[in-house]
């Protein structure tokens, strides 16, 4: 065929258009599936499958297939490692307002695929009570904090363990004294009303276990610092703490959560950055709820002059923690010695009366009160939801009635309602039963320290509640906002994303339990690295409960054995065949090759 000029025209080759067509849309499907990969790889991303393994390996029929994967051990320097709080890399960011100590995370291509080792020596734990007093030397073998603060009487080194008479920086002469001039001062903590605290700065946590014998769970937070391991002794000894640090993000807790917070010398500038941490303090606490200071520049009148300062500088610091705390409705609430206690306010009168150019201002309707997972502190005063009066101190319900009353702020949670509170509170408790049949020790002194690893009402822990153990109830940051219902219901616990590495050391916790973790993150997490995550965290000899579709069962158990895990698979209590539980136990022991990763 040809022009009307008589040049020839070439026609297309259809068949080589319609192949080259399907080649092209075949390389960008590729190129699209891989770069999704890479991008939920760049981003922590649950990236169950990889290309090798969708390719090569046979799918049975309803579940998921992995290749197993043989972890060698770590080397030994990483027998306390941190990942997210790893001393390795502090250089790598500034001082400024103690920013190294916060959560950095490695990148990717720089996690661990190794099995953290105990120390040589490692033993079993000492079981609760008795781990209250005292714990195995090298468990937490760590000279420089005895040393330093045997004085103190945090500690001391007898043969082969370390006791703990229960003293602090506040309370040489031992932590009962100084608590029992704290419940003179605040009568709510013996009544039932003051339920969950938390304590910055917490030393080895003898404050918080001291509290525990009262009905007053808390959380004791500390940085990993120079001290090394005063998370790692408190969770040894049986007492709930994280590896945390007020100083530019926000601590992963939603607003309105405590019922009381502790400060026992613990070297935060308070007044400093335009009181920015005391924002903190305040966001985080219920209101009625009570702030206890003890140490500089409480009592500075008798004081100052083992502070290597002068009256009058202690005297202008009082007054303008004074100032800071009463333009955020904070009223000074009992004062005795070295403790002064302040109350947040009760109610929004105080916070109404303020003027609108007052500072530091309210926040903005940008500002969400309960968002707690990577979110810079602001200068700014939270107030609190003139709709949830009941969730005020004052007019909770005193413990234990608090547990199983249905919490007012379950009405902010999508679908959530009292019939679907107590309902999970049925499902957990029958749950339960049906758990204690298949692992025996639960509910004995030889399981203490417990995490759900994706609560969502607390149901788990409430069920488990008269046994003696605590629970550190997880809720995803990028899920569900549960975890001020947990709060109010006299629970504890934290926002997380298990893409990361916890805030714990290593070998910290006798039981994890998780209830479709897998299914909920498969979109994001990569399912090793959670696995791993949870062996750097269960201590040798510890308990997995996983409960989980039947689609990830077989995933999850062949991962597990390149653990040295050893699992074996149970029917749910209901036998169905959708969901089955996975009872797992972390190898005791060291291995018998040293790795070099």
């Amino acid at each position: 065929m040809k022009h009307k000029d008589g040049k020839p025209i070439n026609l297309p080759n259809r068949k080589r258009n319609v192949t080259l067509a399907i080649t092209v849309i075949a390389l960008c499907g590729l190129a699209f599936y891989l770069g999704g990969m890479q991008c939920n790889s760049q981003n922590g991303g649950f990236v169950t499958n990889t290309v090798e393994k969708a390719l090569d390996l046979p799918k049975q029929s309803g579940s998921l297939q992995v290749r197993p994967i043989n972890f060698p051990e770590c080397s030994t320097d990483l027998q306390d490692y941190t990942p997210c709080t790893d001393p390795k890399r502090w250089r790598k960011y500034g001082t400024y307002r103690l920013t190294l100590l916060e959560r950095h995370c490695p990148p990717l291509s720089e996690k661990k695929e190794c099995l953290v080792p105990p120390p040589d020596g490692y033993k079993p734990p000492i079981r609760w009570p008795k781990s209250r007093d005292e714990c195995w030397y090298r468990n937490v073998p760590y000279d420089w904090i005895n040393n330093e603060k045997s004085n103190q009487h945090w500690l001391r080194k007898e043969g082969e363990k370390f006791l703990f008479p229960g003293g602090g920086t506040m309370f040489p002469n031992g932590v009962g004294e100084y608590v029992d001039l704290m419940v003179d001062l605040i009568p709510e903590m013996k009544d039932g009303t003051v339920r969950t605290a938390i304590d910055t700065g917490c030393g080895v946590a003898s404050w918080g276990g001291d509290l525990l014998d009262r009905g007053i769970l808390t959380i004791s937070l500390a940085p990993r610092d120079n001290h090394e391991a005063q998370v790692q002794f408190a969770l040894e000894r049986g007492i709930p703490a994280m590896l945390g640090v007020i100083s530019t993000q926000r601590l992963p807790y939603p607003s309105n959560s405590f019922d009381m917070a502790h400060c026992s010398r613990c070297l935060i500038p308070w007044t400093e950055f335009g009181g920015i941490y005391l924002h903190e303090i305040h966001r985080i606490l219920r209101p009625g709820g009570f702030w206890i200071l003890s140490g500089p520049p409480v009592n500075y009148e008798r004081r100052w002059r083992g502070w290597n300062t002068t009256i009058e500088e202690q005297r202008s610091d009082y007054e303008k923690l004074q100032d800071v705390l009463t333009s955020m409705c904070f009223k000074l609430y009992n004062k005795k010695d070295d403790i002064a206690v302040w109350q947040k306010s009760k109610d929004n009168n105080c916070y109404d009366k303020l003027p609108s150019e007052t500072y530091p201002p309210k926040c903005d309707d940008s500002f969400e009160p309960d968002a707690g997972w990577y979110v810079p502190l602001r200068t700014c005063i939270v107030v609190p939801e003139a709709k949830y009066k009941k969730s005020a101190l004052t007019y909770m319900p005193k413990w234990p009635e608090r547990l199983l009353a249905t919490p007012e702020r379950i009405a902010a949670i999508h679908g959530a309602s009292s019939s679907t509170f107590n309902h999970d509170n049925s499902k957990w408790k029958k749950r339960v039963q049906h758990y204690k049949k298949l692992l025996p020790e639960l509910g004995t002194e030889k399981v203490r320290n417990v995490m759900d690893m994706n609560t969502l009402y607390g149901g788990f822990a409430a069920a488990l509640i008269n046994d003696p153990l605590w629970v550190m109830n997880v809720v995803s940051a990028y899920g569900t906002n549960s975890l001020p219902v947990v709060y109010d219901r006299g629970l504890i616990g934290t926002y997380h994303d298990w893409c990361e590495a916890f805030s714990t050391y290593p070998r910290t916790y006798d039981l994890l339990h998780l209830d479709g973790l897998f299914t909920d993150e498969s979109h994001r997490c990569e399912m090793k690295y959670v696995l791993l995550e949870m062996d750097r965290i269960l201590r040798p000899g510890g308990h997995a409960i996983i409960r989980e579709s039947s689609y990830f069962v077989d995933a999850i158990a062949t991962l597990a054995k390149g653990m040295r895990w050893g699992c074996r698979k149970e029917n749910t209590e209901y036998g169905v065949e959708k969901e089955k539980i996975l009872i797992c136990q972390k190898k005791l022991g060291n291995s018998s090759k040293k790795g070099s990763r």
